[in-house]
């Protein structure tokens, strides 16, 4: 079920180039699914809480009305007494460690240094407002809510700025009511959010970048998706800022050596295939390796209940690679730019060092995927389809403006007024020549 592509040969490398070239076009922005999404965003742009109604009848549930777009207070409150205290407790540590993490990683700002005679500086602000996407439908994601609105709230965005929109369960004419889960609600209501709202798809990002009725605009949206929600976010960046990267099916990459212990790798290998979609890749150099861990993840399937969806993100978006040596391996797994790279080897800290793109590094077997999910302290959501080749999981930054600074304390020194009103000329814009030299009079 997990193919091996052997990359001495022809056919293995040909398979291996078809799988990169899946994994880069994830996300289009031409064809069908990018002109639904334009005509989603201007539904939703020019009619507000009716078009989130109609889309959300149509896509998600058949009885959606819009009394139910906002969870109230009431709900928000009466979340807590439905989850059971232990999920609570460890909800709460998660957030402390977060949170820690977070905290440790926030830039300061650099002191000023004097050039030219003008002294420069660098200022960190957080952006004003942010809404965040909490994927639904088929998964309760209450730890997306986590790891996106703790780096918020440490980059300083207040509770109160924060929007989560999350999806109730998808479901069909005559199939009971759902709703989104109490660990969601109970989650956002631990971090004082109290704006939430019962939307899910390009719909719940048209509500967050323009506003409805009920839905308040937001400066930022952040978060995963799928297709349809990166789609949504590219398409409204420039009317809101957006955190630039692709989060979409979940991804681990795996580089294995005779150390790894079969079971573990492979068990990280089957908690990525289960998110539907999901997608598995194991490298190694030693051929052996590859079949011990390929046989554990045969042998693990049959006890786990997503069975179904696992075997399909097998079948058809994972492999097994067998390459020459080392170096070859470290190649391959910069070009797959995982979301989540685990190096299950000897010197996990040396082969570090070996990986340019990856969105999140797991160092050891003894490092499941699933602490970085729920609990380490690094965001999970992370950059998949190759684009950890350019971009970065959410963190404190990703809520963080720069802005430079400039000062003359003792006046601008006529060097610079001349250098600057002769490089504006040299422009043809003498207004910008004049203004830098009136500072000479």
């Amino acid at each position: 079920m997990l193919s091996l592509f052997d990359q001495s040969t022809d056919k293995g490398r040909a398979a291996l180039e078809a799988r990169i070239a899946r994994l880069k076009s994830t996300v289009q922005m031409d064809g069908p699914q990018a002109a639904a999404v334009a005509q989603t965003l201007a539904a939703v742009r020019q009619e507000g809480d009716a078009a989130l109604v109609r889309l959300m009848r149509q896509w998600t549930d058949p009885a959606f009305s819009a009394d139910r777009i906002r969870v109230t207070e009431a709900e928000l409150d009466a979340s807590i007494a439905q989850v059971p205290p232990g999920i609570l407790a460890a909800i709460g540590r998660a957030i402390s460690h977060v949170r820690e993490y977070q905290r440790h990683m926030m830039p300061a700002e650099p002191k000023p240094v004097t050039i030219g005679g003008a002294e420069l500086g660098l200022r960190f602000s957080p952006v004003a407002s942010a809404g965040l996407y909490v994927p639904g439908g088929t998964a309760v994601l209450f730890s997306t809510v986590i790891m996106t609105a703790v780096p918020a709230l440490v980059a300083g965005v207040p509770a109160g700025k924060l929007s989560v929109c999350c999806p109730p369960p998808t479901r069909k004419d005559g199939d009971p009511a759902g709703d989104v889960s109490p660990i969601v609600h109970a989650t956002c209501r631990l971090l004082g959010i109290s704006n939430v709202y019962r939307l899910g798809g390009a719909q719940a990002v048209a509500a967050m970048a323009y506003g409805t009725e009920t839905v308040k605009p937001v400066d930022f949206i952040a978060g995963p998706g799928n297709v349809f929600v990166a789609l949504a976010k590219a398409q409204v960046t420039g009317v809101v800022g957006t955190e630039g990267g692709v989060y979409g099916p979940s991804e681990i990459v795996t580089v294995a050596d005779s150390s790894a212990r079969p079971g573990w790798v492979a068990a990280d290998l089957l908690a990525q295939a289960e998110h539907n979609p999901g997608k598995c890749f194991v490298v190694a150099w030693e051929k052996a390796v590859l079949e011990n861990i390929t046989a554990e993840v045969e042998k693990q399937l049959k006890l786990l209940p997503r069975r179904e969806a696992i075997e399909k993100a097998l079948r058809e978006d994972s492999c097994a690679i067998l390459v020459k040596d080392e170096a070859q391996a470290a190649e391959v797994a910069n070009r797959l730019a995982g979301e989540h790279v685990n190096l299950a080897v000897r010197d996990p800290q040396d082969w570090a060092r070996k990986i340019h793109h990856a969105g999140e590094l797991f160092l050891g077997d003894g490092a499941p995927v699933a602490a970085g999910d729920y609990y380490a302290g690094p965001s999970h959501c992370l950059p998949t389809g190759t684009s950890a080749r350019f971009g970065s999981g959410i963190s404190a930054y990703t809520f963080l403006k720069r802005t430079g600074t400039v000062h003359y304390p003792r006046g601008m020194p006529s060097q610079a007024i001349a250098d600057i009103a002769l490089l504006a000329r040299a422009e043809g814009l003498d207004a910008h020549a004049r203004s830098a030299e009136m500072r000479g009079h």
